[in-house]
């Protein structure tokens, strides 16, 4: 490759599972892009190698190329801890806190996550998800509340550029959990989408704390009035809907609007959601966000 057109930028969204990877020109412009399982729990600390290893999956970058890393890779667990920013923090701001990877062969950067303190002294945490929200914040997104759904979903409120509450909900993970072992894996079959079935499983998760809500589920399949073909998705509609009754709770009313950062399937699920509150929701594509964050990031380096 003419050394004119060789990758100005490599940029790694490093997670607990998996990892993605693009290759960036001068201006901007997607030259390579790959994703893979090699994660933090795959790598095992061996993060060097398997820097070198993803390398080889696309175009030599130019000899000053920077890369430039979010996401779990600056854990304790990771290649470097890289300590949180205090929420307060503009967005804008954070390329000026990237953190030096010392060991790497080449200029190699991680963002840092954001720690957020609530008023009651309640403590919550992101790495990643602030890289994402920078990007919405480049590509023109105002101040409101997003949802980056995951195995750990965030609900982040932006105001003034800024992180003004973050709560993180379990959703993923309990899905899995809670389908692949325990008393509610032998009712959750696979079966097919159910509105109906979601619907009532965001209803019912307002009227009582979740682990009573979760029995229930059980509960109804078991006395017959439940068939068990609809739990999987009454489940879904469960976790999903206790985000939404909490953040109702935190923000006194519904939200207007809500921009879920994410796939296209789970914004469906949310937008479901938010028609149930009358809130209108909007969705971003997380790698059109993440590339976002990438153009934002480069210049500061």
């Amino acid at each position: 490759m003419d050394t004119a057109q060789a990758p100005a930028l490599l940029g790694i969204d490093w997670g607990t599972s998996n990892r993605r990877a693009w290759w960036l020109g001068a201006n901007g412009s997607v030259i390579a892009e790959h994703a893979d399982d090699q994660g933090l729990l795959a790598v095992q600390g061996r993060f060097a190698d398997a820097l070198q290893a993803l390398l080889a999956h696309g175009p030599a970058l130019a000899a000053d190329a920077p890369i430039v890393m979010s996401g779990m890779v600056g854990s304790a667990s990771g290649w470097r801890e890289v300590p949180y920013l205090d929420a307060a923090t503009p967005l804008s701001e954070i390329a000026r806190h990237l953190a030096p990877v010392p060991a790497a062969e080449r200029p190699a950067f991680i963002v840092p996550g954001m720690c957020f303190v609530g008023a009651g002294g309640s403590v919550d945490v992101m790495r990643g998800e602030e890289t994402q929200l920078l990007g919405a914040h480049a590509l023109g997104q105002g101040d409101g509340w997003y949802v980056l759904p995951g195995t750990h979903c965030k609900w982040v409120r932006l105001q003034g550029g800024r992180v003004a509450d973050l709560a993180t909900y379990m959703t993923g993970e309990l899905f899995s959990l809670l389908t692949q072992q325990g008393t509610l894996s032998s009712v959750t079959r696979e079966g097919d989408a159910d509105p109906q079935a979601f619907a009532r499983g965001v209803t019912a998760a307002g009227r009582s704390a979740l682990s009573n809500a979760l029995f229930g589920c059980r509960a109804q399949v078991v006395s017959g009035r439940l068939p068990a073909a609809q739990a999987r998705e009454y489940l879904s509609g469960l976790l999903i809907g206790a985000e939404w009754h909490d953040v109702l709770r935190r923000s006194g009313s519904a939200p207007a609007r809500v921009t879920v950062i994410g796939s296209a399937q789970l914004a469906e699920r949310y937008a479901t959601v938010g028609a149930m509150f009358d809130c209108h929701v909007a969705a971003l594509d997380a790698r059109s966000v993440q590339l976002a964050a990438l153009q934002a990031l480069r210049p500061m380096i």
